[in-house]
C-alpha cells in the first residue's frame, strides 16, 4: 500500500510541475515576448534550486567526474533545446490547432518506438487507451478540428515531438546503460538548455538592459518557473526510471487536466463545456490502461508459464 501511494505521488508531483512550469512560462513568454529570453530566465532560476540540492546533497563535485557519461547528458541538453526550439518555430509560422495536434503525437512516436525497436508488446486496450487520451487531451486544449490546416512549417511540430521521443528513450539509457542518476543528467541538461536559450537570445537581440528590470518585475514568478522546473526534473527522470517510457508519456496526458484547472482558478479562463467533456474523456482512456492488469491477467499467466 505505502509502495502503491509513493508511486501515485511521484506521477502526481511530475504532472502538477509539469503543469506548473506551462502556465508560467506561457506568462513569461507573453510578458517578455520571447520564447528563448522567458526559456533562459527560467531556466536560470531552475539552476539555483538544482545547484543547491547538490550542494545538500554534497554531489556537486560528482559533476567533474561523469567521464565517457558527459557526451550522452550533452545529448540529452541539445535535444531539450532543440524540441522547444522546433515548437517555437511552429508556432511563429504554423496553425496553432494544427501544432498543439500534432506535438501531441510524441504519445503515438514513444508507442511505436517501444514495439518496434524495443520490442516490447502493447496490448489493443493500450493502444485503444492511448488514442482515447489523446483525443480527449486536444478537447481540453480546445483544438479546432475544423481550422486545421498543414503547410511546410507544420514539419517543425513533428520534429518537436520527435525529439521529446527520442529524449525520453536517451534519458533513459543514460540512467540503464551509463548509471547516471536523476540529478546529475538534470544538472546537465538544464545547463545545456540554459547556455543554448541564452545564445539564442543574444543572436536575436532579446538579451538588453530591460532584462533586470524584467526579473525585478517578475521575481517570484520566476522563481516559481524554476521550482516547477526542478520538480519535472526530479519526478520526471525518476518515473522514467521506474516506468515504461510510453507509461510516463501517457501519465503526462493528464497534464493538459491540471493545466486547464490552474487556467480556470489563477489565470481567468473558463472551464468550458468541450473542455469538461474532454476531462471526462481523458479519464476514461486512463481507466482503460490502468486497467491493464486485470484485463490481460489470464493471457500474463499463460506467457509465464
Amino acid at each position: 500500500m505505502r509502495t502503491a501511494l509513493k508511486s501515485a505521488g511521484m506521477i502526481g508531483a511530475m504532472v502538477v510541475s509539469w503543469s506548473i512550469y506551462y502556465a508560467v512560462s506561457k506568462v513569461m513568454v507573453s510578458a517578455t515576448g520571447s520564447a528563448f529570453l522567458a526559456g533562459f530566465l527560467l531556466r536560470s532560476a531552475a539552476l539555483v534550486f538544482l545547484t543547491a540540492q547538490l550542494l545538500l546533497d554534497k554531489s556537486f563535485a560528482r559533476l567533474f567526474h561523469q567521464g565517457k557519461a558527459v557526451l550522452i547528458l550533452l545529448v540529452i541538453g541539445v535535444f531539450g533545446f532543440l524540441l522547444d526550439m522546433f515548437a517555437n518555430l511552429g508556432y511563429a509560422h504554423g496553425s496553432l490547432s494544427t501544432g498543439t495536434a500534432l506535438l501531441k503525437t510524441d504519445v503515438l512516436m514513444v508507442n511505436l518506438a517501444t514495439v518496434i525497436l524495443y520490442r516490447k508488446r502493447l496490448y489493443l486496450s493500450d493502444w485503444a487507451g492511448t488514442l482515447v487520451m489523446l483525443f480527449g487531451v486536444l478537447l481540453v486544449l480546445g483544438v479546432d478540428f475544423r481550422a486545421m490546416s498543414f503547410n511546410v512549417y507544420d514539419l517543425f511540430f513533428i520534429l518537436s515531438a520527435l525529439c521529446v521521443t527520442a529524449n525520453a528513450f536517451i534519458i533513459k539509457a543514460a540512467q540503464e546503460r551509463y548509471g547516471e542518476d536523476a540529478d546529475m543528467i538534470s544538472y546537465y541538461n538544464n545547463f545545456v538548455v540554459l547556455v543554448l536559450f541564452g545564445a539564442t537570445a543574444a543572436c536575436v537581440g532579446d538579451l538588453g538592459s530591460h532584462v533586470l528590470e524584467t526579473v525585478r518585475e517578475y521575481f517570484w514568478l520566476i522563481l516559481l518557473g524554476g521550482l516547477a522546473q526542478t520538480g519535472i526534473y526530479f519526478f520526471y527522470y525518476r518515473n522514467l526510471k521506474r516506468y515504461e517510457v510510453w507509461l510516463v508519456k501517457l501519465y503526462l496526458l493528464l497534464m493538459p487536466i491540471m493545466s486547464c484547472f490552474i487556467g480556470v482558478f489563477f489565470l481567468g479562463e473558463i472551464l468550458t463545456a468541450k473542455k469538461a467533456l474532454g476531462i471526462l474523456v481523458v479519464l476514461l482512456g486512463a481507466a482503460l490502461i490502468l486497467l491493464r492488469a486485470k484485463l490481460h491477467r489470464e493471457e500474463a499467466a499463460a506467457k509465464a508459464d
